[in-house]
């Protein structure tokens, strides 16, 4: 019912994972990071479990592939799932049950895997990986929308559109950038929407907030509140100009 890209951004070593489905508020329970150290994307007949603990083991060294022959081997369910994930070392591990749903299947190249069920045809991953590494010089959030509007124009979740998600994180367990579109239309141009206007002031904010290696974060005001007001002039300014056709 799914499709979704994991990877690792190697400009900025940041990781996110994108998804679009026909099912209700997927960016509940298929993306789960851990800040510098993994993405995971877990779907199909979906087992939360698997992505919680998946991330969780991978963020404290275990190698992707032993993690899912673990999951695999202790799930009487594991036939009905999906899962794919990458390390912080590059390191790529999948899996698609025998009895997920036509079209199925997984793809990967270095530092990203794409994988879906339920889906048009093999096409929609094919393509939307191909985008991906088409775009190398986008940001990283645009690039993984980008990808996954290639993969909706190659026919997507057989069944239709509903729900999408984006989440990227940096340095951090919290995300940098979390957005959801849990019932919409056309939910990955509601995603762009929504990116667009979290570059108006949130991820400026984002930006200031505290880390591990900066546990105050950024406390004086200053400086972010001069970007939104250049954010500001600059949206006003593009809104102002005359129309170039």
């Amino acid at each position: 019912m799914t499709w979704s890209i994991v990877a690792r951004d190697p400009l900025t070593g940041q990781f996110g994972v994108a998804v679009a489905t026909r099912f209700f508020a997927v960016g509940s329970l298929v993306p789960h990071v851990r800040g510098e150290r993994c993405a995971v994307a877990t779907q199909a007949f979906v087992s939360p479990l698997w992505g919680m603990e998946a991330a969780d083991r991978l963020a404290e060294g275990e190698l992707p592939e032993a993690v899912v022959l673990d999951l695999v081997h202790r799930d009487a369910g594991q036939s009905q799932r999906q899962i794919h994930m990458i390390d912080a070392r590059g390191n790529i591990a999948a899996h698609t049950g025998a009895k997920c749903i036509d079209w199925c299947g997984q793809v990967q190249a270095e530092g990203v895997s794409v994988a879906g069920n339920m889906l048009a045809n093999g096409r929609v991953i094919a393509d939307t990986l191909a985008c991906y590494l088409d775009h190398p010089d986008l940001p990283f959030a645009e690039r993984l929308m980008t990808a996954m509007e290639a993969g909706e124009a190659a026919g997507g979740d057989k069944r239709g559109k509903q729900a999408a998600a984006l989440r990227i994180h940096r340095s951090e367990d919290y995300p940098w950038l979390d957005l959801r579109v849990d019932d919409h239309p056309d939910p990955l141009a509601e995603l762009r929407r929504l990116y667009d206007v979290a570059q108006e002031r949130y991820l400026f904010v984002a930006d200031a907030m505290p880390t591990r290696a900066n546990f105050s974060g950024v406390t004086d005001r200053t400086e972010i509140d001069a970007k939104i007001a250049a954010e500001e002039a600059r949206r006003a300014a593009l809104k102002a100009a005359p129309d170039a056709s």
